[in-house]
């Protein structure tokens, strides 16, 4: 296993003297944690190099990034979701995720690529 690096050293030690202050460390229950920076926007030139030394730290390190279209439908009502299912299978669709109990994603790129012919592709 190899040991994870920061893009940029003098950025990462930036970002890690913030850290203490300004931020806290969000641990959800799936995923990964993160860093949280809560910064005064009357002084936009630390929160701009705030932004730019995390990503120097973290986003440059990074091996790979998955950025593909994806389609989210989000109501509270089962029926309207089973409806939304309903209507995607009609012209095609096979697969459907979404685990928050008011979501329905549809990520499968075959399932895209139906639902983008269908209504159009995003912006």
């Amino acid at each position: 296993m190899s040991r994870w690096l920061p893009g940029d050293e003098r950025a990462y030690a930036y970002a890690l003297g913030l850290y203490p202050g300004d931020g806290h460390i969000v641990v959800p229950k799936r995923g990964s944690p993160w860093l949280r920076l809560t910064l005064d926007a009357r002084y936009d030139a630390i929160v701009a190099e705030a932004a730019d030394a995390l990503r120097s730290a973290f986003l440059a390190s990074e091996r790979t990034q998955y950025a593909y279209p994806r389609y989210f439908f989000s109501n509270l009502s089962p029926d309207i979701r089973d409806l939304f299912r309903q209507h995607c299978q009609m012209v095609g669709v096979r697969k459907f995720g979404g685990s928050s109990g008011r979501n329905v994603s549809v990520s499968r790129r075959g399932d895209v690529a139906i639902l983008d012919a269908f209504v159009g592709p995003k912006c």
